[in-house]
């Protein structure tokens, strides 16, 4: 099966340049604001809910560098638009270090923030185009774990820069995505793909419906999670605690099982992946609410958040490319883009619920959101598709119009497709 075969060099050399590419957006550029905002709330005077919107407007940059690799992925390809992201994530968090005041905190904060917009979906198009067939979406999922590691370096950082020192964590997030960017320009493909038959739009399927809806789902309850999770441990338990930053580490230490989601969507199939990735957000969210003093509590919730988060994004990358695999990035960038639409209203809004009602109650009532998303399960046909006996019968040698992609398809799976 193809499922078996083993790794190429190129695609390890993918899958290592894709966990730091999304390390560094991600874990520092994007998140690493909800791990400082103690101390950049009062050097900087921030308000909860000045916070909330800040949030969201990292998220703008976000969304709008997600619709501009959607344009521009097929002329380009993807290296290109990954070193932009790379740039953006360096300059920007360089310019939070040295901000002197809100204004370019803020634009350092908003640059940065665009950084991993730039960069998530491009690799669903270099994925199809350096990994063998059966093991695409193990390696997607890995690239996607690339944010757990990340927060595990972060956290250690925190702890030991806490005060006045959290600039030079700043300094060190903005030098490795300057190592991790020279290293995916080596790595990355600098062509784009053969023209496809395909339109530049993704075609629409019934399918995409639960998969965009629980992507704005994700969206907006992690950004709310990112950004006061950190907030709400330090209220309950005192400025000067380590609980937070302990918090942060061991959240990113378990979310590296996230590296894994490719191995489970496999074998349970992504029905039950979902409900099970869901049901833990959903209860992590809430422990917060409920005991945010509690270390038990704050413990179990990163325990559970780090590895459901971080699978999450990985079988959402799993489940657009079964979605739209005639344009694997176009389709993604799709995808992420309602992701977005939740990262921006969720910091706004639940930011001016907490001013009102506590944080306390904002992470319940984004706990009740997370489980919304168990409405919105993903087809039987879904798992059916790419199931291993599927992929068996489905020759993948690349045809002359789509390296990489099924030459032709089997009779039984033509008919199993009716």
């Amino acid at each position: 099966m193809a499922s078996n075969s083993p790794l190429t060099a190129p695609a390890h050399r993918l899958a290592l340049a894709g966990i730091s590419a999304i390390g560094v957006t991600f874990g520092f550029a994007r998140y690493g604001y909800g791990l400082f905002l103690p101390e950049l709330r009062e050097e900087f005077g921030l308000s909860v809910s000045l916070v909330g919107l800040l949030g969201s407007a990292t998220y703008v940059g976000y969304l709008a560098a997600l619709l501009m690799v959607g344009a521009l992925i097929a002329r380009f390809g993807p290296r290109p638009l990954v070193l932009v992201g790379g740039l953006c994530a360096a300059v920007g968090m360089g310019l939070v270090a040295l901000a002197q005041g809100p204004g370019l905190l803020i634009t350092g904060l908003t640059l940065a923030g665009t950084s991993s917009g730039w960069a998530w979906a491009p690799y669903s198009d270099a994925v199809d185009r350096m990994v063998p067939a059966g093991r695409r979406e193990q390696v997607l999922g890995t690239i996607a774990s690339g944010t757990a590691f990340a927060v595990v370096v972060a956290g250690p950082l925190a702890l030991l820069a806490r005060g006045g020192g959290w600039r030079y964590p700043w300094l060190a997030f903005a030098l490795a995505a300057l190592a991790s960017t020279a290293y995916n320009a080596r790595v990355l493909p600098g062509a784009p793909g053969r023209p496809k038959q395909s339109s530049g739009r993704p075609a629409y399927r019934r399918g995409a419906l639960p998969l965009l809806l629980s992507a704005v789902v994700y969206g907006l309850v992690g950004a709310v999670y990112w950004s006061f999770a950190v907030e709400a441990i330090t209220d309950a338990a005192g400025t000067g605690s380590a609980t937070a930053p302990l918090f942060w580490s061991l959240m990113g230490a378990a979310g590296t099982a996230g590296a894994l989601t490719g191995h489970c969507v496999a074998r349970y199939g992504l029905r039950r992946v979902h409900a099970g990735l869901f049901s833990g957000i959903a209860v992590a969210v809430a422990l917060l609410g409920l005991a945010p003093g509690s270390l038990p509590a704050v413990a179990l919730s990163a325990l559970l958040y780090g590895p459901c988060f971080m699978a999450g994004s990985g079988a959402l990358a799993v489940w657009s490319y079964r979605v739209f695999p005639e344009r694997p990035s176009a389709g993604f960038s799709v995808t992420v883009s309602f992701l977005a639409v939740g990262t921006i209203a969720g910091p706004a809004l639940l930011g001016g619920y907490a001013e009102l009602h506590g944080l306390r109650a904002a992470f319940l009532l984004t706990a009740g959101v997370a489980a919304l998303a168990l409405l919105c399960a993903p087809s039987r046909g879904a798992d059916e598709r790419r199931s291993p006996s599927a992929r068996a019968t489905r020759p993948m040698a690349p045809s002359a119009g789509h390296p990489g992609r099924p030459a032709c398809r089997s009779s039984a799976f033509r008919r199993r497709s009716r």
